[in-house]
């Protein structure tokens, strides 16, 4: 390893800055000029005051390594951006962490520092910041649910370090992760078919945390209103002569009562990471267990029956019943390798596997009057998951000509074995959305199926495909084309609650994928990609309503999307950002009622979505940092039965969403930052006859860090304030229920280094 420290007045002028990259080039070092701060794809990403001193021409120290560099394709994480809260690029899919302005996607990183600033509980806290994403729960549970360019992932779609089928399910806790990277748009080709058979407008992957080159001590103290206390801990190490040996050890427990009356959350949480880098052989272990339990929980608002949507009751009411709960278990991991056979062909692979344990008595009202006047019943679920997911390939380049290929071979596979049963009553509670009624939990079930101690299966998936990908690099990069061919298989099994195989299918299909990158300009991308998905359907719901789904717990079938979409991306050094327009259709899953109290979940009909985005970042003025973005959404269902809905929009998108946050670091108060986010939402519609709208809202965020920057021992000290305004309203819109926003909520932290 040959290093360069270089100590020089910051260069002025093009002339000057070429000459010190030549002179460092022809030493056989690395030497940065620090004239402003550099982008996601260099050796080093300065801090805004390393930036700072540079333009008053200060001396500056700088320490590169050739082997630190940034290589894309591999798990390497893209540096971030002015070393703040967002990188420019993540992970995308069997093509490795990419430079977002070297690929034809859409692909953003929220980073460790966003997380720790933010205080986020859930991955729901950070995607928050992105005006592409809205948050809910699942139906009639906890579950976290987001739906990206309109269109819903659950959270077991979830990806960890590219790999499907290994993070927890219902709620992924953000100390799990040094990055929450969301991928917009169709990214089945490059990721695989996820277990649930949701993700066509996006995908969210978490990079396992990794120690870095200094010693890392942390604990950290926190509290969030009404009464949760809580504290971690994160520690990390590398060892051996070059570093090559890593570990990192982390966990956290939380526990108390929430915002919302009476509701009760204790998280448990442990992970250990373990990695090896060498020469030419790379790998890394990563595993973990999470217990997750929620007392008194207050889940969503049915739709079923109504004429117009009520108005959403105090941010704190908790109209679940007292006796509604949900536990889960998981215990996960992940081991992964890379070895580069030369210096331009590398070979990788990875295997990951999760077990869940889930059991929840879940109890959500159906307002059948503009009083509020609400039945409820009752359904308990015991849900146990088991999955199993593989990855192998090979990348590597050559030359033909001026164009430089860049190959990647890969197969990725993810099995899954769910097995439930449920027990429910009728809508026989009788309660009040404004003025909850408690009842206890009832014992006799109306309706049951399976087996409550030892559930069977209900369907079990196995998901496999070869992809084979090549970049063309033309011009200086100038110009790159890149096309690629997925052959996908799908098998799905269903079985009914006695164990009797009821459907099962497999299909088999070649999908294409096309992406072109143009750079006519130093700083400006533009690019376009065509990507067509085949997936496993969604999964039935053992309800809906107070009625039974005939088919509850099956997956619906096979589904095929498409989607095309046209962009241009900027990076000026400190400011960056990207707008893009995209065409998503996708086949639409629903409930259709077949009388006696009884409905069927299939998919009928299609949504097409027609969107533009804008996202802008960085830090344009010295000390004030910038996150901001922007959707317009155009979603209209086309293909339905007989053509009743056609032209309507599509449930739960709403025609924008804005998000703007920021930090300013206050004059004269060192280390003293305010910090601040809103989001502004849309109006919306809660069925397909867009009888239902759902009113737009406003959610006001602010905060204050003090970094007391102490030479040993150093603290950090936050405070934020959600929701400030205690708005009341109902933040996302699925097929027959609502979910209701957060109410205000106080956070605070410590955090000391030492």
């Amino acid at each position: 390893m040959r290093t360069a420290v270089v100590s020089t007045p910051a260069p002025s002028g093009a002339l000057p800055r070429l000459l010190a990259v030549i002179i460092g080039a022809a030493c056989g070092t690395t030497m940065l000029p620090v004239f402003a701060a550099t982008t996601a794809d260099t050796t080093s990403t300065a801090t805004s005051s390393t930036a700072a001193s540079a333009s008053k021409g200060e001396t500056m120290t700088v320490v590169a390594s050739p082997n630190n560099e940034f290589r894309a394709g591999g798990d390497q994480l893209v540096p971030a951006f002015l070393d703040g809260p967002i990188a420019n690029g993540g992970r995308v899919g069997f093509l490795g962490q990419q430079d977002a302005n070297n690929v034809p996607f859409s692909v953003v990183g929220f980073t460790s520092k966003l997380m720790q600033d933010q205080q986020t509980r859930s991955i729901s806290d950070v995607l928050r910041n992105d005006a592409s994403v809205q948050t809910a729960y699942g139906y009639g549970s906890t579950q976290e649910i987001f739906n990206i360019r309109g269109f819903k992932l659950a959270s077991e779609d979830i990806s960890y370090g590219g790999l499907y089928g290994v993070l927890p399910r219902q709620f992924v806790a953000t100390e799990i992760a040094e990055r929450v990277e969301l991928l917009k748009g169709a990214s089945a080709f490059l990721n695989g078919v996820p277990p649930g058979g949701t993700g066509v407008g996006g995908n969210i992957n978490i990079e396992p945390k990794r120690a870095g080159d200094e010693p890392l001590n942390r604990v950290s103290l926190d509290y969030t209103s009404k009464s949760q206390i809580g504290g971690s801990f994160d520690v990390a190490r590398r060892y051996g002569d070059d570093n090559q040996w890593g570990v990192r050890v982390s966990g956290v427990h939380r526990e108390g009562g929430t915002a919302i009356d009476d509701e009760n959350r204790r998280l448990t949480l442990g992970t250990i990471g373990l990695d090896y880098r060498g020469d030419r052989f790379r790998a890394s272990l990563d595993a973990g267990a999470e217990k997750q339990t929620i007392h008194g929980a207050r889940s969503v608002v049915y739709t079923t029956g109504l004429d117009e949507i009520l108005k959403p009751p105090s941010a704190t009411t908790n109209y679940g019943q007292k006796w509604a709960f949900t536990d889960t278990e998981s215990q996960f991991g992940a081991l992964r390798g890379e070895y580069d056979l030369t210096n331009d062909w590398t070979v990788y692979g990875a295997v990951g596997g999760n077990h869940t344990h889930e059991f929840g008595s879940y109890s959500s009202p159906t307002p059948f009057d503009d009083n509020g006047d609400a039945t409820a019943g009752m359904l308990r679920v015991p849900y146990f998951s088991d999955s199993f997911s593989s990855q192998a390939g090979v990348r590597g380049k050559f030359d033909t000509g001026f164009i430089t290929h860049h190959v990647n071979l890969g197969y990725s596979s993810v099995w899954t074995r769910i097995r439930t049963a449920y027990q429910m009553t009728a809508g026989n509670i009788l309660t009040n959305i404004y003025d909850p009624s408690y009842v206890d939990e009832p014992t006799v079930p109306t309706y049951a199926g399976g087996r409550m101690g030892d559930p069977g299966a209900t369907s079990r998936t196995f998901n496999s495909g070869v992809s084979l990908s090549d970049s063309l690099s033309m011009l200086d990069d100038r110009l790159q084309l890149i096309g690629g061919l997925r052959r996908q298989s799908v098998n799905v099994s269903n079985y009914d609650y006695t164990g009797v195989e009821s459907s099962k299918f497999t299909e088999t299909k070649v999908t294409p994928a096309f992406g072109l990158v143009v750079k006519p300009w130093q700083h400006i991308s533009l690019y376009a990609n065509h990507i067509e998905a085949l997936q496993s359907g969604e999964t039935a719901g053992a309800s809906y309503g107070s009625g039974v789904v005939v088919n509850g717990g099956q997956v619906t079938g096979i589904e095929t999307s498409k989607q095309n979409e046209v962009g241009v991306k900027v990076d000026y050094g400190r400011i960056a950002g990207s707008l893009a327009a995209f065409e998503i259709k996708k086949p639409v899953a629903s409930y259709n009622y077949l009388g006696d109290n009884q409905y069927e979940y299939g998919n009928y009909g299609e949504e097409r979505n027609r969107g533009l985005e804008l996202n802008l970042f960085g830090e344009p003025l010295l000390g004030v940092r910038l996150n901001g973005s922007a959707t317009w959404m155009d979603p209209e269902l086309t293909k339905t039965q007989d053509g009743a809905y056609d032209g309507n929009d599509a449930i739960g998108v709403p025609r924008y969403q804005l998000v703007l946050g920021g930090e300013w670091d206050l004059p004269r108060l060192n280390g003293v930052a305010a910090t601040g986010r809103v989001i502004r939402s849309g109006s919306q519609y809660a069925d397909q006859a867009n009888d239902l709208k759902v009113k737009g809202w406003t959610r006001l965020d602010l905060g204050l860090r003090y970094d007391m920057q102490l030479p040993k021992n150093n603290i950090v000290w936050r405070a934020n304030v959600e929701n400030v305004t205690n708005e009341n309203y109902w933040a996302s819109a699925s097929d027959g229920y609502l979910t209701q926003g957060d109410p205000r909520s106080l956070k605070l932290s410590m955090t000391v280094d030492f």
